[in-house]
């Protein structure tokens, strides 16, 4: 679980927040609340008007300063953890298995700056990334988010949802960039998302998702002409399923 605090510090110094010079330590960040620990809270679906049902992690400083802005980050799960909260809101905690939702939950979760955390179910087949960004809309609609440094992360299926969001969104959208972890995507759509800094993770003895996908994505984006101005990044573990 450590790769999820080295992405989200990756995702705060690689990217370029779309339009800006890469800051190190923006103000923006460094001047956020210290998180000593937030809440973590279950939205089931249909309780809100989101497109899913969410859990949401406020950091601990988010109420005591009604002023600050504050980054996200997007987590979504793989295809174990999909279910529907409307019939059945204890199947929320699904979510709660991996990732960022669950170092929140065991409060091992100590991001290098102060962020909201959504992570949210899908109650369909597969992810959509219309209804991922919709979500990203609502979320943005109702905390304070700081709509420059929206990060989207997610594994196995949660990958693939996030290289969907990139190649069917991409420069659109609303993510300023990503971190797919063991997923794939369309190589054929790369320049739609050109201006998002990537960074993708696989084990290399992988036998459910290939890792030649994820090799192959970062291949045909780095390759695309013209040259993105910041690579796409690919991270293998050696012998790691």
């Amino acid at each position: 679980m450590k790769i999820y605090l080295i992405l989200l510090l990756a995702c705060f110094v690689f990217s370029s927040c779309k339009k800006d010079k890469v800051e190190v330590e923006p103000s923006a960040l460094i001047n956020l609340p210290a998180d000593e620990g937030g809440e973590q809270t279950a939205q089931p679906y249909l309780s809100t008007d989101a497109p899913y049902g969410f859990y949401i992690y406020l950091p601990s400083g988010y109420n005591s300063n009604a002023e600050a802005r504050f980054p996200l980050l997007v987590f979504l799960h793989g295809s174990g953890e999909k279910g529907n909260s409307s019939t059945n809101a204890n199947t929320l905690d699904l979510v709660l298995r991996n990732g960022p939702p669950r170092l929140i939950q065991k409060k091992t979760w100590k991001p290098p700056y102060s962020t909201i955390v959504v992570s949210p179910q899908c109650h369909e087949n597969w992810w959509d990334a219309k209804k991922v960004d919709a979500l990203i809309t609502y979320v943005s609609e109702h905390y304070r988010i700081n709509k420059r440094r929206i990060y989207l992360t997610g594994l196995s299926m949660g990958g693939y949802g996030t290289f969907s969001y990139l190649t069917e969104l991409g420069n659109a959208g609303q993510v300023a960039a990503a971190v797919p972890i063991c997923g794939g995507g369309s190589n054929s759509k790369v320049k739609v998302c050109s201006a998002i800094p990537i960074w993708a993770f696989h084990g290399d003895a992988d036998k459910t998702v290939l890792p030649q996908l994820s090799i192959d994505f970062v291949t045909a984006f780095n390759q695309q002409t013209p040259t993105p101005s910041i690579p796409a990044l690919l991270t293998m573990y050696a012998g790691v399923g």
